[in-house]
């Protein structure tokens, strides 16, 4: 695929510009060269990523998708460089939707202390390893055991289960609600950090959380926290999900309410064990000491 990194820095350029001409004062170059950037990424792709008039601009579905991947190739380049740059005075700890909820803040001033000289970067990566096996995060915040025997594991501590609902849901007025209330309508599941699977040994929401027989009888798949709460916002499903995401991810239009009778979800810290960041016993107690 004939695709280059100029390519993409155009594509992010003009969606958050918001126009070709603001695009191209941001990136240093001609409006005639980001529009051949752009043009070129659509041929290379076999898609139309925008439909553009002399006044506006509109990104086409393909288009909307490619932006995402494309901030993601971008942040990983930048994380290269910054690496590279810093001699390897920084410590990226991963997480797929949600860090480490209400302990995050608490968790970066204690991090301060106990490591001064060391930049803590904390790195949403919405893959089953939280960038691990991508080689973008050092350690990872994991709500699920991914299948790999190429990382070592620590628990750390537990969290309830709510479900996310829209705030006009007929369950919305209850302070806590039950797994048969929230499976009476579709249930969103991320594809790629959950499980539609009856597999015993995932963390994060999975259809063996229900009893036999009291399964949702239809699930929606969505690709990160993001879709997975527009598809809640708009009523046609609920969600079930850590304690975490319930506070990390307030939007209007979603409320979460607790799910008394599902079992807490497990947090762990995770790093290869192939190659383990200097100072991992350090940093797995500096987690733990949060939900002790």
């Amino acid at each position: 695929m004939d695709m280059e990194l100029r390519h993409l820095r155009c594509l992010v350029g003009v969606a958050e510009a918001g126009t070709f001409t603001d695009a191209a004062i941001e990136l240093g170059m001609s409006q005639a060269a980001v529009s051949r950037n752009i043009a070129a990424l659509e041929r290379a792709l076999g898609a139309r990523l925008m439909h553009r008039t002399t006044r506006s601009i509109e990104f086409t579905a393909a288009g909307d998708r490619t932006v995402r991947h494309a901030r993601r190739v971008l942040s990983i380049l930048e994380a290269i460089q910054q690496e590279a740059a810093d001699g390897g005075g920084t410590i990226r700890i991963g997480y797929a939707w949600s860090a480490l909820g209400r302990h995050t803040t608490e968790f970066q001033r204690r991090w301060a202390d106990a490591f001064p000289n060391t930049e803590l970067r904390l790195i949403r990566t919405n893959t089953p390893t939280a960038g691990l096996a991508e080689g973008t995060s050092d350690f990872a915040i994991l709500r699920r055991v991914p299948d790999t025997a190429a990382i070592s594991l620590v628990l750390i501590g537990l969290e309830s289960r709510f479900c996310a609902m829209a705030a006009d849901d007929a369950l919305a007025g209850k302070r806590s609600i039950t797994l048969a209330e929230a499976a009476a309508k579709p249930i969103a599941l991320d594809r790629r950090t959950g499980s539609t699977r009856l597999d015993r040994r995932t963390g994060s929401t999975r259809l063996d959380l229900w009893p036999e027989g009291q399964q949702p009888q239809r699930t929606i798949a969505t690709d990160d926290v993001d879709d997975w709460l527009t598809v809640i916002g708009s009523g046609k499903a609920r969600g079930i999900t850590a304690e975490s995401t319930a506070h990390q991810y307030r939007r209007k239009g979603v409320v979460y309410r607790h799910v008394r009778d599902a079992a807490p979800v497990p947090v762990y810290v995770a790093w290869s064990k192939t190659d383990p960041p200097a100072g991992t016993q350090g940093v797995v107690e500096l987690l733990a000491a949060l939900y002790s």
